[in-house]
């Protein structure tokens, strides 16, 4: 099966599929036949990277489990030819994620138009909430 330019391509002998008795659209057919899937990614198998795999497990949050699975669940579809493909582009997704940089933020001074700018609005509000005081009768 090709995967979608966006994702990442994963190995076989990491995925392991079940098929399981799905909630949602399909009418009585939900009751007879397992058409959601339950698929488990062993992240280990892919020998990522130290900081790929960090991301990936903050990204995967509560799905990541303590034996180093990723756990995704599709049940969206009435078959289960598109619960899987809908399963293997969102974790093909998830990995393609965890590989990008995030971009590093660059750190920018304000000028001096701009600090004096800043002060000026500081002072006119100073002296907005000094004459609120109270007045004073003679």
């Amino acid at each position: 099966m090709p995967s979608p330019p966006d994702t990442f391509p994963i190995p076989e002998e990491a995925i392991e599929e079940k098929f399981l008795a799905a909630t949602g659209p399909g009418g009585q057919n939900v009751n007879k036949v397992a058409t959601a899937v339950q698929i488990r990614l062993d992240v280990y198998a892919l020998r990522l990277s130290p900081p790929v795999f960090a991301r990936l497990k903050q990204l995967a949050g509560s799905r990541f489990t303590s034996e180093g699975e990723i756990v995704l669940v599709a049940r969206g579809h009435r078959t289960q030819e598109a619960n899987r493909a809908e399963a293997r582009a969102r974790l093909g997704q998830l990995l393609a994620e965890a590989h990008d940089l995030p971009t590093r933020r660059v750190k920018t001074k304000p000028g001096k138009a701009a600090k004096a700018r800043r002060l000026e609005s500081k002072m006119a509000r100073g002296a907005i909430k000094r004459g609120r005081g109270k007045v004073i009768l003679d």
